[in-house]
């Protein structure tokens, strides 16, 4: 009966020893929703660009009501389920994929509502820099891309 204990005490030991750094190191990121954000431009995410590891989560938090944080469809990394956020409510995006990922708040985003994560290496980065983003919204996506690291 002995025995019997100690193998199970030295599998979940094993099985801790795997599972425990994988959750241990993974970080929280925020992102604000903001009528204003500290540069002063209207509209805006707060920062509006993030690197971040894989299996780090980024939550979209409504600082002012009237904001979402959805994807913006066809960039995203192939596999990768698409976010659509509700209206004035937090969103949780976990970092499961290397990749570039563009947010953008649906009624703002011409205005130039937009957020770029970088999760990990920025494996379709040619894809996100060919995307034509409208109105405001390219010239803040173009310098959030600038920021963009092997």
């Amino acid at each position: 009966m002995k025995l019997i204990h100690q193998v199970l005490m030295a599998g979940a030991i094993t099985l801790a020893a795997v599972a425990i750094p994988h959750s241990a190191g993974a970080t929280e990121h925020i992102i604000e929703m903001r009528n204003q954000d500290n540069a002063g431009n209207r509209m805006a995410f707060e920062p509006g660009f993030v690197k971040v590891e894989v299996g780090d989560t980024v939550k979209f938090v409504p600082t002012d009501k009237g904001h979402n944080a959805q994807s913006v469809p066809n960039i995203w990394p192939e596999g990768v389920p698409e976010v659509k956020g509700e209206f004035s409510r937090e969103v949780v995006f976990k970092a499961d994929k290397d990749g570039l990922y563009i947010f953008k708040c649906l009624p703002h985003y011409g205005m130039g509502m937009v957020a770029l994560v970088q999760v990990g290496k920025p494996v379709n980065l040619d894809a996100v820099k060919k995307f034509v983003a409208t109105g405001m919204a390219k010239k803040r996506l173009d310098g959030e891309i600038a920021k963009v690291t092997p």
